[in-house]
């Protein structure tokens, strides 16, 4: 299975490509979508769309799992990161991928046993667990690996669950 990661926002969205197989995790490619600060929304959004879909179209990933938004007190910061995460929703389905959602808790729990974990920690779990030289950064990249392993641990708990659905 092939898992495209993203961590959303509309200034850096990270994403990773893993692909991950009887256990064993392959990692393809990693980076992050900048936008420009003083770039109208809907052009950085544009911006965005058009490069998912590139990565989609190269790499031709199964499913896209992508982190549900922490609220923080900054509500202008949600409101565009929940721009940019509905866009790479977009981007993603029309490109008929199944998208999954985790939360923050769920992600540090598929990967270090702890849903309070510390950003070093996900970090390091992601590097070890990919058998990566180094921690990605910037911390966006390394986030959206995270999201994708976190997919990787919960797919055939998802898989049954839509299973146990089409029986109803």
């Amino acid at each position: 299975m092939i898992i495209l990661g993203i961590d959303p926002g509309i200034a850096i969205m990270g994403y990773g490509v893993i692909e991950y197989i009887g256990n064993r995790y392959r990692t393809i490619t990693y980076n992050s979508i900048l936008t420009p600060a003083h770039t109208p929304d809907a052009e950085r959004l544009k911006s965005i769309y058009s490069q998912l879909r590139n990565i989609i179209y190269e790499y031709k990933p199964d499913v896209c799992a992508i982190e549900k938004l922490y609220y923080n007190n900054n509500a202008k910061t949600v409101i565009s990161v929940a721009q940019g995460r509905g866009v790479a929703m977009l981007a993603a389905a029309n490109e008929g991928l199944k998208v999954y959602e985790y939360t923050p808790l769920q992600i540090k729990q598929a990967l270090t046993g702890y849903g309070r974990a510390d950003k070093k920690q996900m970090q390091q779990m992601t590097k070890m667990i990919l058998g990566l030289d180094k921690v990605p950064k910037p911390d966006d990249t390394a986030d959206a690996l995270a999201v994708a392993i976190c997919h990787s641990h919960y797919a055939n708990y998802n898989l049954l669950n839509e299973k146990l659905e089409e029986y109803k």
